[in-house]
């Protein structure tokens, strides 16, 4: 098998961050190669790099055995190197031909010949068995249709070798099966296949050969065939890790909190939240599944009081804390693990020891005075620091020096130190390596264990599945149902995140 890319000690560095140093990747004709690790280690920028949106500072690149300099996207795609994003690019608003020959349309004399553009793209669905209608709306059509448009622009300007960004973080389980063959055929026909991923299961299904990279270098190149879910987590991560959450039988308790009839709009004033009802009770974690934008942001932010709640209401322990302050419904009970860590969680440029009482900063315990007693935060906060191994050199570094895992550590123990009847963790996960996936999972389910109330909200479906003791699953605003996570499956939850009904499974 030939070499159609060769990237040569590559080295890129941000300021104060190394994020490639001196990476080494040859990707074979015909071949899927998935570029594995976490958030942050630095296979994002490699593959911009490849694309012409950065260049590097040190390195060399090889397209087909040439020495090649990618000074911008144009030369890429000249090159026959495509790439689709994690968030696509695409015009809702115009028809899914419109989008695809975008700044290559085919004209008739100074216009474009919209007859030509539809018969370009069916013949190109026909070709790479990719069904979708050119004279659909962009707008109207579901994510994993949206993905395929995107595949087929990179094809229709001529790519040869097409880059994947965390390709299945949007996409339904069935349309992640979906995506599998599409990309399995692409390479029947001669393409090669670069993903970009952190899931190991979708390693293990879609690629013939995996590169690991961690903090920028590149750990191992492997076949596929030859390594298995439990290895790469290693090399991943850098030790061993459990792969299977423990826990026992759920001992519910009363309803901790009570969601009635809630509505609420995003942020372009639309109904997201349209009339939802749940409980949670102590002792029991339930589940929110969903694909990402159906509401799930919306109804969290109502019950944590950073949106309005335009109907229903909302209890905790039974008191009715419908569109309190946030301060309010803190001191009802409420632990909030947000889900963007950086803007809800954190004051990055803050020393440690502040973030760790923010929210309790008007507590006796920390004041003296009128003013904060800092002694004793800092000593606070190096409790909180040993209980939860937060890898940091001391209590006073800035929040943003910290790892996005140790981030996340700091808020998990913040909040649970405050002992709350109700924890909300939404994408408590997002952007961890597995060891970091591991202690969170053992927090949350150790507040379950306590006789606590989770409210877990995850676009993770494993990470639902595994956690929940029932799961609710939203489309378009809406609970489609509520199910015992025993008795659910993959593709049950599947159907429903698409807004079928569980009685849909075939």
């Amino acid at each position: 098998m030939s070499a159609v890319i060769e990237m040569k000690g590559i080295g890129k560095s941000f300021p104060g961050v190394r994020a490639n140093d001196n990476v080494n990747l040859t990707v074979n004709e015909g071949e899927i190669h998935v570029l594995l690790g976490e958030n942050g280690a630095g296979k994002s920028t490699l593959m911009n790099i490849l694309y012409g949106l950065y260049t590097p500072d040190e390195g060399e690149i090889y397209v087909k055995g040439n020495k090649v300099r990618i000074t911008n996207p144009n030369v890429a795609i000249s090159l026959g190197i495509g790439m689709v994003h994690q968030h696509f690019m695409l015009v809702p608003p115009f028809t899914v031909a419109e989008n695809i020959v975008l700044g290559a349309e085919p004209k008739k004399g100074l216009s474009l010949d919209m007859n030509k553009a539809i018969s370009d793209v069916e013949e190109l669905c026909k070709k790479y068995e990719l069904k979708v209608d050119p004279r659909a709306k962009v707008q109207d059509i579901s994510v994993g249709m949206q993905q395929r448009v995107e595949i087929l622009k990179t094809l229709y300007r001529g790519a040869e070798i097409l880059i994947l960004d965390e390709p299945t973080a949007v996409l339904t389980p069935q349309e992640i099966e979906e995506l599998g063959i599409i990309l399995k055929s692409l390479v029947s026909q001669g393409k090669s296949i670069i993903l970009i991923t952190h899931k190991l299961k979708e390693v293990m299904s879609m690629s013939d050969k995996v590169t690991i990279i961690r903090r920028g270098k590149v750990i191992d190149t492997l076949k596929t065939s030859e390594t298995s879910i439990e290895e790469l987590a290693e090399k991943m991560v850098g030790r061993k890790v459990s792969l299977t959450v423990e826990k026992g039988e759920a001992k519910l308790g009363e309803p901790v909190l009570q969601v009635k009839g809630v509505k609420a709009l995003d942020n372009r004033g639309l109904e997201a939240v349209k009339g939802v009802d749940f409980e949670v009770r102590s002792g029991e974690i339930l589940g929110i599944a969903g694909v990402d934008g159906n509401g799930q942001n919306e109804l969290v932010q109502a019950i944590t009081g950073l949106r309005k709640a335009e109907a229903g209401e909302i209890l905790i322990n039974g008191k009715n804390i419908t569109n309190l302050t946030p301060k309010e419904i803190i001191d009802s009970g409420l632990g909030y693990i947000p889900e963007d860590r950086h803007k809800r969680g954190l004051v990055l440029d803050f020393p440690l020891y502040e973030n760790s009482i923010l929210g309790s900063q008007r507590k006796q315990a920390f004041r003296k005075g009128l003013g904060l007693d800092y002694r004793k935060i800092r000593e606070y906060t190096k409790k909180l620091i040993n209980e939860f191994d937060v890898r940091t050199p001391n209590e006073r570094v800035s929040a943003k020096s910290l790892s996005g895992g140790n981030q996340q550590k700091l808020i998990l123990a913040r909040e649970l130190d405050r002992d709350p009847s109700l924890l909300i963790a939404s994408q408590p996960t997002r952007g961890l390596d597995v060891g970091a996936i591991e202690f969170v999972h053992q927090r949350l389910i150790e507040q379950r264990n306590k006789g606590k109330a989770v409210l877990l909200v995850s676009l993770e479906l494993d990470e639902v599945m595994d956690l929940s003791d029932r799961i609710a699953v939203m489309y378009d605003g809406k609970i489609v149902d509520i199910v015992d996570a025993k008795s659910t499956n993959e593709l049950e939850l599947g159907i429903m995140m698409a807004g079928g009904k569980p009685s849909d499974v075939q």
